[in-house]
């Protein structure tokens, strides 16, 4: 994991917060002061935050269980879509589908609908078919992958919920809680922090804010999933070797058959 200057964070603007008249008192513990009617977030408690939370997020993904990025706001989509994507977490940066998770039967078979639209174009079924029936197989094409294709391979309920800017995302937000998935969040000042489980106080509006937050999260989430893929690696290890040696053990000679006792005359 990335190691957390508060120097680092200071110069990337993780520390301004909204204008003072649109706080969130739930907010205070982590407000250091109040400069030209802005609050100022305390560094040091979001920097004790983002240790917290990474730990957690890490001990999720070397559990295999995956982590849903969230964030639909124009700065923080791309930043969000590309460190997602590096470590294979599935990751929503449109618009949110309702029932995302409370339905997730039915996001599903909108997926497998975009699987079975791929296997026709690759068994030329999709050759087969009129040009105005082309035109629109392709048109959903693009309209799923452009909502779904992120989460294409996640194929159970996420183990956590990742979101900048919960008062954006409160649908993501409330469909989790209703599902006890852990949620993980960059919470600014006008939000209210008990709605998730792992805060980190952070300026969720600056496109630099939410970069450096999220390259140390998922720097977090890949440590935990080298730690899953060594302990795998050993697991086979161990089971190769244990196979080994029972192959070079020698056969157990046969013991030879007792002899009969000799019949009374």
């Amino acid at each position: 994991m990335e190691k957390v200057e508060v120097k680092e964070l200071l110069e990337a603007g993780v520390h301004f917060g909204h204008l003072t008249r649109k706080w969130n008192p739930n907010m205070a513990p982590y407000i250091y002061m109040e400069r030209n009617g802005i609050h100022i977030i305390n560094l040091y408690k979001t920097a004790a935050k983002i240790q917290e939370t990474s730990d957690a997020l890490a001990k999720i993904a070397a559990s295999g269980k995956k982590i849903l990025f969230v964030a639909t706001k124009k700065q923080a989509k791309d930043i969000v879509a590309e460190k997602a994507a590096a470590v294979n977490q599935p990751y929503i940066t449109e618009r949110w589908p309702g029932g995302m998770l409370t339905n997730f039967v039915t996001i599903r078979k909108a997926v497998k609908k975009m699987a079975s639209i791929d296997r026709m174009k690759k068994d030329g079924t999709f050759n087969s078919l009129s040009k105005k029936e082309r035109l629109q197989v392709n048109r959903l094409r693009a309209k799923l992958e452009k909502n779904l294709g992120s989460i294409s391979d996640m194929t159970r309920l996420p183990g956590a919920l990742f979101v900048v800017d919960i008062m954006r995302e409160h649908i993501a937000i409330k469909e989790a809680q209703k599902l006890n998935i852990p949620i993980f969040a960059m919470v600014d000042t006008n939000s209210d922090p008990r709605e998730v489980d792992y805060l980190i106080p952070a300026n969720d509006d600056a496109s630099k804010s939410i970069d450096k937050i999220l390259s140390i999260v998922t720097s977090a989430v890949a440590d935990g999933l080298n730690e899953r893929k060594a302990e795998r690696a050993e697991k086979e290890g161990k089971a190769q070797k244990t196979e080994a040696k029972k192959e070079a053990k020698p056969a157990k000679k046969a013991e030879p058959a007792p002899v009969a006792a000799q019949e009374e005359e």
